[in-house]
């Protein structure tokens, strides 16, 4: 459990070592699989296949499918983030393209052209950066310097939320990082829960890894042991989980309730969590598209009236689960699920095409959409990083390989010893 008065760093590493490198133990079945994952390297993207399942899904096509199905569904919600679901299918009937869109108020003068991502995306792109640069799993000061370093100065009030501006004034500061999260108004929101894919990537197959980290790192936007972060953990568990060799559905959503299952009875608000999901999966459990699901969660969810009264973690990653489960992980499905959701629908839609991806690729997503996604970025003066989505997918999984070798180099030494 999270000891509340020490940083977490690597504690789970000899764990994850011992977990992760049973892939790498023998020279002869790593140079195949790395010469393997080079030709797959050379293949035109996205990929050609529009498979709907994980089967024989490389581990390099899940982690490209978790950032684009994250990254093009933020885009796609963002047009209609906070409509209700009735507005929506008035306006659209189903809403299945990318649309250009205006935010934050009549004083923005900022015209987002289609495919442009939002604030959540924008924070996710500094975990990806920091990862990047460490070529390894992050701590809470390692996300601090990326953000010192290579936040877009031109994004205040046009990309970030206005509460992110005094958490980045913090981190320039000599408060320890581990500490920001304290400061925050708003440590129920889904600002981690929806932008931590990168956590459970680098920590693929290592859910006891991804987890101690989305601990650690959902400091500085929560304070520790918050249900912000608690909610964070189920979305790095079923990413982690997703990317395991042979995951299905089932064990995805499995994954999550054997974690928290676990937990210590301490953390009454973890056995919230279950509660809550379970009792969303039962509650939707016959739905058979997404107008059944979004009725259904009327009667769950429909706070208002209060600052981000969307965009509670526990509704958006509730929702997401659900809808990864009735979508059977296609990211397409799971992307249109969500965004005709109604309410926070690019959180929503980042969360569950995100999972999706990580188990089933990007396969399904129209290349146009990828294409599209990617020439926003490319002209988007306020964003974080202009890598494009498969730039941004194999930072993290060259990150992930180099993490794998450094563990394959340290067991082979103490075994040794």
């Amino acid at each position: 459990m999270l000891d509340e008065n020490k940083s977490i760093g690597r504690r789970s590493f000899l764990k994850g070592a011992a977990v992760l490198a049973a892939a790498v133990s023998v020279p002869k079945v790593f140079a195949a699989e790395k010469k393997s994952e080079e030709k797959k390297a050379k293949a035109e993207l996205p990929m050609k296949s529009k498979k709907s399942t994980a089967e024989a899904m490389a581990l390099r096509e899940k982690f490209f499918g978790c950032i684009a199905g994250c990254h093009i569904g933020s885009a796609m919600g963002a047009p209609v983030e906070s409509w209700s679901w009735e507005k929506i299918e008035k306006e659209y009937g189903t809403l299945d393209k990318l649309l250009p869109y205006h935010h934050y108020g009549t004083l923005n003068t900022w015209d987002r052209v289609a495919g442009t991502t939002e604030d959540g995306v924008e924070r996710q792109k500094l975990m990806i950066t920091a990862i990047m640069e460490k070529q390894d799993r992050i701590n809470a000061e390692d996300l601090r310097r990326a953000w010192i370093n290579h936040m877009n100065p031109k994004a205040g009030g046009l990309v970030s939320e206005p509460f992110e501006d005094s958490l980045l004034a913090m981190a320039k500061t000599p408060v320890p990082a581990s500490d920001i999260g304290k400061y925050c108004d708003y440590s129920g929101l889904v600002s981690l829960s929806r932008s931590c894919h990168p956590i459970g990537l680098i920590n693929a197959g290592d859910i006891s890894g991804a987890i101690d980290d989305v601990r650690e790192i959902g400091q500085l936007y929560n304070t520790a042991n918050s249900r912000g972060i608690f909610w964070g953990e189920v979305t790095v568990i079923a990413i982690a989980a997703a990317t395991k060799p042979n995951a299905t559905v089932d064990s995805v959503i499995g994954a999550i309730f054997d974690n928290y299952e676990k937990t210590d009875k301490r953390f009454a608000k973890q056995a919230d969590i279950r509660w809550e999901l379970d009792k969303a999966l039962k509650l939707t459990a016959g739905c058979k598209d997404f107008r059944d699901m979004r009725k259904k969660f009327d009667t769950m969810y429909s706070g208002e009236g209060v600052p981000y009264a969307h965009s509670y973690a526990n509704e958006i990653v509730s929702k997401a689960v659900c809808v990864f489960k009735m979508t059977k992980a296609n990211t397409w499905e799971a992307m249109k699920a969500g965004v005709n959701m109604g309410r926070d629908t690019d959180c929503l839609t980042a969360v569950a095409a995100g999972i999706s991806g990580a188990l089933t690729g990007a396969g399904s997503i129209p290349e146009a959409l990828i294409k599209q996604a990617d020439y926003a970025t490319s002209v988007n003066p306020h964003t974080n990083s202009k890598r494009l989505l498969r730039e941004n997918s194999d930072g993290l999984y060259n990150a992930f390989k180099a993490r794998l070798a450094k563990m394959k180099t340290y067991i082979q030494d103490m075994e040794r010893a």
